[in-house]
């Protein structure tokens, strides 16, 4: 495994804290992912994989093994953790990356993932130099699909059968982009 010289932190609101995943935070995500499998596992396909402290466990050493720039964060709303967002897809050079995120239920309709969203988008392009990000939501997750519509995201098209959700059946996903220059 990798070692970081140090662990990014991104202040979203006083409310809001963003720090790069650590396998000390394994425990908080098995938690969560565990009490809440039927409400998550409704989109996230990783919901029914996830079935041991250790599956957690290996899925962030793998995270932090890919790359020294390994953007994935924990979401602490008031200091408690709420879920996770992150980077994936890196293409460097094409300068193109996709955001993705989940969160607690407890958490929801509070605007912590639009918040979060708008300051990794900042991050991304002012510090990474990325020039496209992108959002994918399935057709049916409305309050995903919500976010990039109020962050000004631009609506690309379906992608159909774009992700395999738990149970063997397809879903469509909205692709949304944004451009440093929008």
């Amino acid at each position: 495994m990798k070692k970081r010289d140090s662990i990014k932190t991104i202040s979203v609101t006083d409310q809001i804290l963003l720090k790069q995943v650590e396998l000390s935070d394994a425990q908080d995500i098995f938690d969560t992912i565990n009490t809440q499998r039927a409400y998550l596992g409704k989109w996230l396909p990783f919901v029914a994989v996830s079935l041991s402290i250790e599956n957690t466990v290996f899925f962030i050493d793998k995270m932090l093994e890919d790359t020294q720039e390994n953007y994935i964060f924990v979401i602490h709303y008031d200091g408690v953790f709420a879920g996770l967002i992150g980077f994936k897809g890196n293409d460097k050079q094409n300068k193109r990356i996709e955001i993705g995120y989940w969160l607690s239920e407890s958490y929801q309709k509070k605007g912590i993932v639009t918040q979060s969203v708008k300051s990794m988008c900042q991050f991304a392009f002012e510090e990474l130099r990325i020039n496209r990000i992108q959002i994918r939501c399935a057709v049916g997750n409305e309050p995903s699909k919500k976010i990039p519509q109020r962050l000004g995201f631009t609506l690309e098209g379906v992608e159909r059968d774009g992700e395999l959700l738990t149970g063997g059946i397809y879903t469509d996903l909205e692709v949304y982009s944004k451009l440093k220059t929008d």
